[in-house]
């Protein structure tokens, strides 16, 4: 009996953790199937942009990249981010003030790991970039759009 109410307790918790306090989190619908993207794109991008990883900060590719140029979908090459709006959050993940163009990301809530957050995700995909947050820089909209440079490619300008 111990048992049963233990793991009553536990799953009880688990999943009130999990979905914090019962709002389910939003599911992602992809444009392809998971098995699809698998054949597309790298192990590391599809850790990412399939099964919404996050990449370990400071040792990612365009965390400190200083370049001019844009930054393309891993998955398309549609253009998303300019270094025009970048800037150094000292987070370890690279950082900026909006999307190029807001029709090509939409916002998601995701309420993982007992957090509520907002999920960026490739309009045309589904598939996860990072997430966005509202201490960027006042003086530039606020926002942080906070995205994995596994989910990106950098054309230099």
């Amino acid at each position: 009996m111990k048992k049963i109410i233990l793991f009553t307790i536990t799953a009880s918790a688990l999943f009130l953790f999990g979905t914090l306090n019962g709002m389910p989190q939003a599911k992602r619908k992809l444009s392809k199937p998971a098995s699809e993207w698998k054949k597309i794109l790298t192990p590391n991008q599809y850790e990412i942009m399939v099964e919404s990883g996050t990449e370990t900060p400071y040792k990612n590719a365009y965390w400190n990249n200083h370049e001019k140029g844009v930054y393309v979908s891993a998955a398309t090459g549609e253009v998303l981010f300019s270094s025009e709006d970048k800037y150094d959050s000292h987070t370890g993940w690279p950082s900026f003030v909006k999307a190029v163009d807001p029709n090509k990301v939409e916002i998601v809530r995701d309420n993982s790991f007992g957090m509520v957050r907002d999920e960026v995700i490739e309009k045309s995909t589904g598939l996860h970039l990072g997430h966005v947050f509202d201490d960027g820089p006042e003086d530039r909209g606020g926002k942080r759009y906070c995205m994995n440079s596994g989910a990106l490619k950098f054309i230099k300008k």
